[in-house]
C-alpha cells in the first residue's frame, strides 16, 4: 500500500478517537507500515528468526511515525508538538494504556524482552534536534547528535536478539554511527534542500569548501577532497564495528553483517560517482542488494 503520512496522521494521530485495542491487529498495522516503505527492511527481514519479525515491525513502525512527525509535517514548533505527543504514547508503554497501534504492538516487544525507555527517548530527542539544530561546526557535535540518531538502534537490534552487553554495545555504536554518516553523505543534496547540513563546518573550512560553494550546491576538486575524507571516515567506523559479528549468535550474524555490507556499499557507491552527491543521489540498485544478500547467506549459512 501506498504510504501516505498525512491520511496515517488523521487516522491515528492526537485528535483520532482511540483506534483498537487488540495486539493481532496492531500487529498487522506495523506489518503494513513495513510494506509500504521501500528500504532494506524487507531485505534484512528475509534473514530474522521468525520469531522476531513482529518484534522488529513494531520497532521499525516507531522509527518510521518518528521520523515523519518530525520531516512531513509542518516543522518547528508544530513538528515539537507532535513530537511530545508521540513521547507521551510512549511512556503509556511503560505504565499505562497506549492508544495508538504502533504503541500497542510496541508494547508487547517492550515487555517480552524487557527493554527499557532511553533508546526510544533518544531516538526521539535526536529528531528534536533536527527541529532546532540545521548545522554544526565540528564533527564532535554530529557525534553527539548520532549518540541519540543511531546508537538506540544498534540497542534495540540486540535487545531482541538477547545479546546486548556493554562491549557489544559499544561496537553497535561503530556500526551504527557508520550508516548513520553513510545515509548523510548519501543525501547531502537532500537534507541542503530542507535546510540541512551535516557536514561539519570545521571540515568545509579545512578543505576550503565555502559556505557561497555550499549554497550554490557547487561540485568542485575541493568538495570532491571534502567527501573523499568523510568516506574514509565513516569506513572507519565499520571497519572498527566489523569486529562486533563474530561476538554475537550465529542467528544475529546474517542481519548486523548485512547491516555492514549495506552502508559500505553507499559509500562505494559514492566513490564509484566520483563524490558527486550533488547532481544525483547515490543509491544501491535492487541487483546490488539481492547479491549482499546472497553472499551473506552464503557466508553465514554454509559454513
Amino acid at each position: 500500500m501506498a504510504w501516505n503520512f498525512s491520511e496515517e496522521l488523521r487516522r491515528w494521530g492526537p485528535q483520532a478517537s482511540p483506534p483498537i485495542a487488540m495486539g493481532g491487529l496492531a500487529r498487522s498495522y506495523c506489518a503494513g507500515v513495513v510494506r509500504s516503505h521501500y528500504e532494506n527492511f524487507s531485505v534484512v527481514s528475509f534473514l530474522l528468526p521468525r520469531r522476531l519479525i513482529r518484534h522488529f515491525h513494531a520497532i521499525y513502525a516507531y522509527c518510521r511515525w518518528s521520523d515523519d512527525l518530525a520531516d512531513e509535517t509542518a516543522g518547528g514548533q508544530d513538528s515539537l508538538d507532535l513530537l511530545a505527543w508521540w513521547g507521551e504514547e510512549l511512556f503509556q508503554c511503560y505504565g499505562g494504556v497506549p492508544q495508538h497501534p504502533v504503541m500497542i504492538a510496541l508494547r508487547d516487544t517492550i515487555r517480552r524482552f524487557k527493554i527499557p525507555k532511553e533508546p526510544f527517548l533518544n531516538l526521539l530527542a535526536a529528531f528534536e534536534q533536527d527541529q532546532r539544530v540545521k548545522r554544526y561546526d565540528t564533527f564532535e557535535q554530529l557525534l553527539g547528535y548520532c549518540r541519540n540518531s543511531a546508537s538506540p538502534v544498534g540497542h534495540l537490534v540486540l535487545s531482541l536478539f538477547e545479546c546486548l552487553t556493554p562491549e557489544r554495545a559499544a561496537l553497535s555504536g561503530e556500526v551504527c554511527t557508520g550508516l548513520q554518516l553513510a545515509n548523510f553523505w548519501q543525501d547531502v543534496a537532500r537534507d541542503f534542500d530542507v535546510g540541512r547540513v551535516y557536514i561539519p563546518a570545521e571540515d568545509r573550512v579545512r578543505f576550503g569548501y565555502t559556505d557561497s560553494q555550499l549554497n550554490e550546491k557547487t561540485f568542485s576538486p575541493q568538495f570532491r577532497e571534502l567527501m573523499r575524507f568523510e568516506i574514509d571516515r565513516a569506513q572507519g567506523y565499520f571497519d572498527r564495528g566489523e569486529k562486533l559479528i563474530a561476538t554475537l549468535p550465529r542467528e544475529a550474524q546474517a542481519t548486523v553483517e548485512l547491516f555492514i555490507l549495506g552502508g559500505r556499499a553507499i559509500l562505494r557507491e559514492i566513490e564509484r560517482r566520483g563524490y558527486d552527491v550533488w547532481s544525483r543521489r547515490p543509491e544501491v540498485s535492487g541487483g546490488k542488494k539481492a547479491w549482499l544478500m546472497a553472499r551473506t547467506l552464503f557466508r553465514r549459512f554454509a559454513t
